[in-house]
């Protein structure tokens, strides 16, 4: 499932923040810490232009602890880069927010200058939330549509920082099939974009992968179905998700359990780890090789094509 959803808002979100990267200090990206590899902006390298990067895995509270360590370890691995988890945005998590900012940036703090930030993250992972408690107001609207956020605003805070909001942003196309589908169960992508099945049979097979005792549990299965499709069929029929004749409603069934997942009622669940990212990405590096060996080769053919057209002098 390639994702394309790139409305015009999102396009102009992409220009203001290349305009406005010059005069930014340090970058803070906004993860959701159950995804933090599907929920990173491919594009946020490109825009921010190696600048210092904040990342902050948001909603910690709905992740497993596990591997929350395991994300933080990697990202704090990373050059110019830190990150911290959010499990509650009190004044203690604030202070902390701060913190990180002075001290990846100490020349400015040195030369009592003001640290200019860019707060940036895709829809729909708390990020005018976040905003809001680091400003001790009401300066960005919140919810949980995607894409909420429109125009870029200035938002002075505590210890000399200044915020530079921006709107949530997707990129054009999710080349990566598995992070696509992840979003989407996670509903950083409207429902209406995505095939809904198709998002639960997924999201069935990676849970019965990283969580099988916690969906024999919660649907009370004494044999774990082996695929998504049948966990699907599975939870209908203990649901009562029945037509005539006893057919299992798929589309309901499949609409209980990703409520289930976004709600928390599965309990504390990441999607993803960090050896799933590398193993994903190398194996697309390795398409990405084999498409431009393709196109290379269709060249090749053309050009022999075309000369033994030419006619003879």
């Amino acid at each position: 499932m390639a994702i394309q959803w790139f409305p015009g808002h999102m396009h102009r979100a992409r220009k203001q923040i290349t305009e406005m990267m010059p005069q930014i200090d340090l970058v803070i990206e906004v993860l959701d810490a159950r995804l933090p590899y599907s929920s990173e902006n491919p594009l946020v390298p490109e825009l921010r232009s190696g600048k210092a990067c904040l990342k902050l895995l948001n909603k910690a509270d709905l992740a497993d602890p596990t591997f929350t360590k395991q994300w933080l370890d990697y990202f704090n691995s990373l050059p110019n880069t830190k990150a911290m988890a959010l499990t509650g945005l009190d004044k203690k998590q604030v202070k902390a927010i701060t913190q990180y900012c002075l001290s990846m940036l100490p020349e400015r703090e040195a030369k009592k200058q003001s640290i200019r930030t860019m707060i940036m993250g895709i829809p729909n992972v708390g990020k005018s939330t976040l905003i809001n408690t680091l400003a001790g107001r009401t300066v960005a609207k919140a919810g949980n549509l995607p894409a909420l956020t429109r125009h870029p605003q200035q938002i002075k805070i505590n210890d000399g920082i200044v915020l530079s909001d921006t709107p949530g942003i997707l990129w054009p196309k999710i080349h990566n099939t598995a992070s696509g589908f992840r979003l989407a169960a996670s509903g950083a992508v409207r429902d209406t974009a995505i095939d809904y099945f198709e998002v639960a049979e997924f999201t069935g097979n990676m849970l019965l992968k990283l969580y099988p005792d916690t969906i024999r549990a919660r649907y009370k299965f004494t044999d774990l179905p082996e695929t998504g499709e049948r966990l699907i069929d599975g939870i209908g029929r203990k649901r009562g998700c029945l037509r005539s004749g006893g057919v299992v409603d798929m589309h309901k069934a499949a609409e209980i359990l990703i409520h289930e997942l976004r709600s928390g009622k599965l309990g504390k669940l990441t999607y993803e780890t960090p050896e799933m990212m590398l193993a994903e990405e190398e194996e697309l590096r390795i398409e990405a090789e084999r498409k431009e060996a393709e196109i290379e080769a269709k060249k090749l053919a053309a050009k022999k094509g075309t000369r033994q057209e030419k006619p003879e002098e």
